[in-house]
């Protein structure tokens, strides 16, 4: 990863990522996988998105997730 996107994310000495892989790309997470977790949850539930996706799963065990 190149020096300047390190210092600009906080993990120049070894910061923990997470990989997402896009399939033709890969999305470079700083702090780890519980913080990628953490931020495409605040993105989705910020539009709406998750609770549109739970409840299209029509899944009751996946009601409260």
């Amino acid at each position: 990863m190149p020096a300047g996107l390190r210092h600009r994310w906080g993990i120049e000495d070894g910061g923990e990522v997470a990989f997402v892989d896009l399939g033709d790309a890969a999305l470079v997470l700083p702090g780890g996988e519980a913080a990628a977790r953490a931020e495409l949850r605040r993105a989705l539930v910020r539009d709406g998105a998750y609770e549109a996706g739970v409840a299209a799963l029509n899944d009751p065990d996946l009601a409260d997730q």
